[in-house]
């Protein structure tokens, strides 16, 4: 694995993170019961982005290291992952 496909993993991982992490604890103007006018009542009443963008970034790092180190090593490698048997054989090693 390249450099660019460590980042593009990456960054993969963490929008994947940030989409599960965004609903975790949100309260919502309705809850609330002060909707702000021109707003919908199901819109965030304090989101804290800084601090879940933080809390996923940790989250990330942590899920990269251990899904590229399975990379890195072959213990998966894409021919077990190929159901289909659209890759034909393996090469004879020697």
């Amino acid at each position: 694995m390249g450099i660019v496909a460590g980042l593009v993993l990456y960054a993969v991982i963490w929008f994947l993170v940030l989409f599960v992490v965004l609903p975790i604890r949100l309260e919502t103007q309705g809850d609330r019961g002060d909707v702000t006018p021109g707003t919908p009542a199901s819109a965030p009443a304090n989101l804290n982005m800084g601090r879940k963008a933080r809390l996923v970034t940790v989250i990330s790092a942590a899920i990269w290291v251990v899904v590229a180190t399975v990379i890195l090593s072959g213990v998966i490698s894409v021919r077990d992952i190929d159901w289909f048997g659209r890759m034909g054989p393996p090469a004879a090693e020697g």
